[in-house]
């Protein structure tokens, strides 16, 4: 009588652990999607921020001239004081949005996304 419950305990063991390892892997599969829609994700994303800091930049440029034609038929400063003036605020600006983006962009990463986003980084520089 020993021996049909020890195989029966076996057989209900075998597939337990069989659903276990099919769960374990279903898991595993899940998680590295993850991590791909997470890198694709990441560099769609710099991408777009890329573009649209060169657009802004062109902005950036064109508002700068208009501030520097209004600050010249404002005051009569010299040409030097008026871009000075323009570069301060410039200045306090970067700083600002420097500052605000260093602790956005800080953020928990998993291993393989970091390392993921190293290996594309280094194929797009054309490093090996």
């Amino acid at each position: 009588m020993e021996k049909p419950n020890n195989k029966n305990f076996a057989n209900t063991a075998s597939r337990i652990s069989a659903i276990a390892s099919s769960v374990m892997d279903l898991h595993v599969r899940i998680a590295l999607q993850e991590v791909d829609r997470e890198k694709r994700r990441l560099i769609s994303g710099g991408i777009f921020l890329a573009i649209g800091s060169t657009l802004l930049l062109l902005v950036l440029i064109c508002i700068h001239i208009i501030f520097y034609l209004f600050l010249k038929n404002f005051n009569n400063w010299n040409i030097e004081y008026n871009l000075l003036l323009i570069m301060f605020i410039d200045l306090f600006l970067a700083g600002l949005s420097l500052k605000l983006g260093g602790k956005l962009a800080k953020g928990p990463y998993l291993p393989q996304t970091l390392e993921g986003l190293g290996k594309t980084t280094k194929a797009v520089l054309g490093k090996k």
